[in-house]
C-alpha cells in the first residue's frame, strides 16, 4: 500500500496549517465602518485582521453588555485544540509509514478519519456554544438595553456559518484557510483508504 501510504502521509501533514492560517473568520461590516472589522479564530487564539479590529470589536460589545472577546488563559480551548491536532497529525504520518511498509491494514485510513470527523464535530459544537454564551450572556448594567418586538432582550450571537444582519452591522462567518487545509486534509486520507482497499485486492 505504497501508494496510499504516501497520500495518507499528506493528508495527515495538511493539518499542520492550522498553526499557521485562521480556522475561521467572522467580519462585520456597518455604515460607519467602510472597513469592516474582523477577527480571526485561531486553534491558538484569537487575533484581529487588522491590528486595531479586537480593539474596536470590545468598544462596540461594551455599550450592548458583551463579553470582551477572549485571551488565549481565558479558554482551555486554546491550549488543547494544538495538542490535538499535534497528535492527530502524528497519528495519521505513523499510520501512513506503517501503511506504506504493509504493516497495517487500509482499514485504519478511515479509523483516523472516522475519529478525526467526531473530533471536528465535537469541535464545531463547543464553537457554537461558545458563540451562544458570547452573544447572549450580557450584562445588565449595559448601557443600551435593546428588545425584541416581543419585549425580550436582544441577544447578539452571530452565525456560526453565513450571513446575518445585527442592528445595524452586516455579520459574516466563514471557515478559513486552515478549515479548507483540514477538509482536503481528511479527503486524502479517504482516498488514502480506498487506494489502499484498491492495493488490497489486488494483492
Amino acid at each position: 500500500m505504497k501508494k496510499a501510504g504516501i497520500i495518507m502521509i499528506i493528508g495527515s501533514l495538511l493539518l499542520l496549517g492550522l498553526f499557521k492560517f485562521p480556522l475561521w473568520n467572522i467580519m462585520l461590516g456597518a455604515p460607519q465602518y467602510p472597513d469592516p472589522l474582523g477577527m480571526d479564530i485561531y486553534i491558538e487564539g484569537i487575533q484581529g485582521v487588522e491590528e486595531f479590529d479586537i480593539q474596536n470589536i470590545d468598544g462596540l460589545n461594551h455599550y450592548i453588555g458583551m463579553k470582551t472577546i477572549p485571551k488565549v488563559e481565558d479558554m482551555w480551548e486554546f491550549s488543547v485544540f494544538p495538542k490535538v491536532i499535534g497528535a492527530m497529525v502524528a497519528l495519521g504520518v505513523l499510520i501512513g509509514i506503517l501503511g506504506f511498509l504493509g504493516k497495517v491494514s487500509y482499514k485504519w485510513f478511515l479509523g483516523w478519519f472516522v475519529l478525526m470527523s467526531v473530533l471536528g464535530i465535537l469541535g464545531m459544537y463547543d464553537f457554537n456554544l461558545w458563540l451562544i454564551d458570547y452573544g447572549t450572556d450580557l450584562d445588565p448594567k449595559a448601557i443600551m438595553k435593546l428588545e425584541n418586538l416581543d419585549g425580550t432582550p436582544m441577544t447578539y450571537k452571530p452565525p456560526l456559518l453565513g450571513y446575518q444582519k445585527m442592528l445595524n452591522f452586516d455579520v459574516d462567518s466563514w471557515p478559513g484557510p486552515g478549515a479548507y487545509m483540514i477538509f482536503v486534509g481528511m479527503i486524502l486520507t479517504l482516498v488514502a483508504f480506498f487506494v489502499g482497499k484498491k492495493e488490497y485486492k489486488k494483492n
